[in-house]
């Protein structure tokens, strides 16, 4: 069975959280992997791509894009090829039966919804896209369909966890510079490394950017290997691969 993960944050959009449970994929990327830049079969990830979009919105048209760790969010009007996927990290659209998706394994997918106005947005924050306002760029992108900023609702989704997440001085630096206020979501580790929390990070972009109905989820990706992917956990453990979850979002067809 695929496990989805569902917030009240979102109202009634249609949406869910997926991890590796479920799925067709074998071995190495055992479950639901849907990463086209892994070297998964591909024939294994068409299925889990299928697989995951009828759970979520049966007959809808999968959307996603060639996530880059960039702060650019795109609009888009109608379905992508997955083959000509724009470069991108955040996606909105105002469009019954499209359904979009965000991949993930250990960055921070992020699900928004103002379902008065029928806008929609996912958005993928790597520590880079996080620093450099890809939360701010998915709700302008919104407010360009007629979102409103105090309507929106926002899910963080399963995301790698402050004890799971240790970096170097010099890469908590980077955020230190930009608001010296960042040491909160920083705690020592052993020495000349921390321990980061990108996930209270990004709900305090959210919250700083005028959000007031957001939910994170507080799924450690790394720490569960039986239920999610981790690209940290992978690389620890040396594995030549790993695969990605994806989390959705989309509006039913009238």
């Amino acid at each position: 069975m695929i496990e989805i993960l569902r917030s009240g944050a979102l109202g009634e959009a249609p949406h869910g959280f997926l991890g590796r449970r479920g799925g067709v994929s074998i071995g190495l990327y055992g479950g639901l992997n849907v990463g086209l830049g892994s070297t998964d079969d591909r024939t294994a990830i068409a299925q889990n791509r299928i697989l995951a979009r009828e759970a979520v919105l049966p007959g809808s048209a999968l959307v996603t894009v060639h996530q880059v760790h960039s702060a650019d969010a795109i609009t888009v009007t109608a379905p992508i090829a997955d083959d000509a996927r724009p470069p991108a990290d955040a996606i909105v659209t105002d469009r019954p039966g499209l359904l979009l998706g965000i991949l993930t394994a250990d960055c921070v997918p992020v699900l928004l919804a103002d379902t008065q106005a029928g806008v929609i947005g996912a958005a993928h924050a790597g520590w880079k896209g996080a620093l450099g306002g890809i939360t701010d760029s998915v709700l302008a992108a919104m407010e360009k369909l007629g979102a409103r900023r105090e309507r929106i609702g926002c899910a963080v989704g399963p995301c790698i966890a402050r004890a799971s997440y240790e970096v170097a001085d010099d890469f908590a630096q980077n955020f230190l510079r930009s608001d010296p206020g960042n040491e909160r979501f920083f705690t020592a580790g052993r020495p000349w490394h921390q321990q980061f929390d990108i996930e209270a990070y990004v709900v305090a972009r959210l919250a700083g950017a005028g959000v007031t109905r957001i939910e994170a989820m507080g799924e450690d990706t790394y720490a569960q290997p039986g239920r999610f992917y981790s690209y940290r956990r992978s690389c620890h453990q040396g594995e030549p691969g790993y695969g990605r979850q994806i989390s959705l979002i989309g509006l039913s067809a009238e």
